[in-house]
């Protein structure tokens, strides 16, 4: 189940070093890897800049509900898009649109780091308004809610698309400086 999930790599919330990352509550956390969100089809959005731990964290949530044999699946929202959209284009949609939300639990990676053109919208807020309410998704970003609207380029699906995501889910915003680059910075103590 890990590997069908197409992790990135294999990191389980015991890796992250959350005294790096003060902002997050590791307890708040560490209860999210007990799965209990799924079971009332709550999603999480891991909210921050670049390197702060979002997709370890994700990824680690999906380990934990692969391990527990749960259909699990990864997926960069790049890579989602350029999926949907070949779909569509060879009249596959509704099938790959089924085939996705097959999966207890879609982790969507990186929203809004590339563009996300008007067809792109329309076809990402399709997926989510599947799932709502029924499946559970991670989505990880460093887009605050109120810039969504040029991410997706349309106010009324970017609404839509953030009405269905955050109506039940669980925001945590991290705060902190890149894991990747720390032994870059030097810090005055």
């Amino acid at each position: 189940m890990i590997k069908a999930a197409a992790f990135p790599f294999v990191k389980t919330i015991e890796d992250y070093d959350f005294d790096f990352q003060p902002s997050l509550n590791k307890q708040d956390i560490l209860e999210l890897t007990t799965l209990r969100f799924m079971e009332n089809a709550e999603n999480i959005v891991f909210l921050g800049s670049s390197g702060v731990g979002k997709t370890h964290l994700a990824t680690s949530i999906g380990i934990a509900s692969a391990s527990k044999r749960y259909s699990t699946y990864f997926i960069k929202c790049n890579h989602l898009l350029q999926r949907l959209k070949k779909a569509k284009i060879e009249n596959r949609l509704e099938s790959v649109l089924k085939y996705i939300n097959r999966y207890k639990l879609l982790i969507i990676d990186e929203l809004g780091y590339l563009p996300i053109d008007k067809e792109d919208s329309n076809l990402f807020f399709q997926l989510i308004d599947m799932r709502y309410e029924k499946k559970s998704t991670i989505l990880t970003t460093n887009i605050n809610f109120n810039e969504w609207d040029s991410v997706f380029y349309d106010a009324v699906v970017a609404n839509a698309i953030l009405d269905r995501i955050l109506h039940h889910s669980k925001v945590i915003t991290i705060t902190g400086r890149s894991y990747r680059v720390k032994k870059y910075i030097k810090t005055t103590e």
